[in-house]
């Protein structure tokens, strides 16, 4: 049994009893392996052991990357989970399936239009800096009409599908400090749910390889999760 085998199976069995947990079901819950910095090897052997989303944080590496991967890979999900520039919107929309970082009502209407142009759907998350860390993307909370109002806009757009929430908690040595973080992405997507029912508002997607059974526990349907599949960053 390989290192990516190994990983990926205590990864799954750490999700499955996170979830149990929790009362909840593990089928319920996405991995996103996150495989910037992975070489293709890497990427084709996590799918082969039945890894179906990726998750990558640059246009630019996924430019070089994806292409080649999907000549021999056709069925994996393709997550951007980093920042997006407006500027790198076409590439973008072209790469990949998911984009979970929309930070902005502009940025969601460039995506829009690229859709649109090219005749296809992209789902998409809003990323919200839950904890207002100023080095993190995101809608800031400091009003929250303004982010209601402007995922009420979001969620209109033709040629989007806006599917839930997306954060980053801080870095903290407990990883059950980061409970409260996740606990209001959730409380946030509650009341999302509430004022616009007519949309599911379905996915919660928190927790990478340090926090995700904290996540899970706040009710994440989507952990992001790297370092504990592949290792460390090549």
């Amino acid at each position: 049994m390989n290192d990516i085998e190994k990983n990926l199976l205590l990864v799954q069995q750490r999700i499955a009893a996170a979830a149990e947990r929790a009362r909840r079901d593990p089928r319920d819950i996405t991995l996103v392996a996150v495989s910037k910095t992975q070489p293709g090897a890497a990427i084709l052997a996590a799918h082969a052991l039945g890894a179906q989303h990726f998750g990558e944080n640059r246009v630019e590496e996924a430019r070089e990357k994806i292409p080649l991967i999907k000549r021999q890979l056709q069925t994996a999900t393709w997550h951007l989970i980093g920042h997006l520039q407006s500027r790198k919107v076409k590439d973008a929309v072209a790469l990949f399936d998911v984009v979970q970082s929309v930070d902005s009502l502009a940025l969601a209407q460039r995506l829009s239009e690229r859709a649109m142009s090219l005749g296809k759907t992209i789902s998409i998350l809003l990323e919200v800096n839950v904890s207002g860390e100023p080095t993190k993307s995101g809608f800031v909370l400091a009003s929250r009409v303004e982010f209601f109002d402007a995922a009420r806009a979001i969620s209109a757009l033709p040629h989007l599908d806006t599917q839930g929430l997306m954060t980053l908690a801080p870095i903290v040595p407990n990883p059950d400090d980061t409970r409260p973080y996740f606990r209001a992405l959730r409380e946030l997507r509650d009341e999302l749910r509430a004022q616009m029912p007519n949309r599911a508002w379905q996915h919660l997607s928190m927790g990478m390889t340090d926090d995700f059974e904290s996540a899970i526990a706040e009710g994440a349907t989507i952990v992001r999760i790297g370092r504990a599949i592949f290792g460390e960053r090549k």
